[in-house]
């Protein structure tokens, strides 16, 4: 299971690759440490409420990540009381999934704007998509454009 605060570090490790923070966010102490500020901590709250809204499988179901912190926090209330004679905390597990390789970039740098219309797309679509193959940043990829992407890798080969 994911333990809270890993979902939290990461969920401010992705604002901070996709740079949807910046300095203005923060605020340094006397101390040199840094601390939020409330936009910073808005744009944390917005992000990882996104990540507990995600489905994933769990005991059959798709259900949100935050209803599978519940129901793991009830199994380690009955493990506690004597209810239950174990648990399990590798389940679900939470998995990071990028969508920016050099492979996914290279592909969507080679795509002509013919065959992309050609698969019901827009040309507006694919030009955002490669601007952001060319650039650095970190981006991810709708479910159905990954899908027809492949489609078309596999009508090349």
């Amino acid at each position: 299971m994911i333990r809270t605060f890993v979902a939290v570090d990461l969920t401010v490790i992705s604002l901070i690759e996709s740079k949807k923070m910046d300095d203005k966010d923060f605020i340094r102490t006397e101390s040199y440490s840094l601390r939020l500020k409330p936009s910073g901590a808005k744009k944390v709250t917005e992000e990882f409420n996104n990540r507990m809204n995600k489905k994933v499988a769990y005991k059959k179901q798709s259900v949100m990540w935050s209803y599978a912190l519940l129901l793991k926090a009830r199994e380690l209330a009955q493990y506690l009381v004597g209810k239950r004679k174990n648990i399990d905390f590798s389940k679900p597990a939470y998995t990071v999934e990028r969508h920016d390789s050099q492979d996914i970039r290279q592909k969507i740098l080679e795509i002509s704007y013919t065959d992309w219309k050609n698969m019901g797309f827009s040309k507006g679509t694919l030009h955002y998509m490669k601007q952001n193959a060319k650039g650095d940043k970190p981006f991810t990829l709708n479910k159905h454009v990954r899908e027809r992407l492949e489609q078309w890798n596999n009508t090349m080969l």
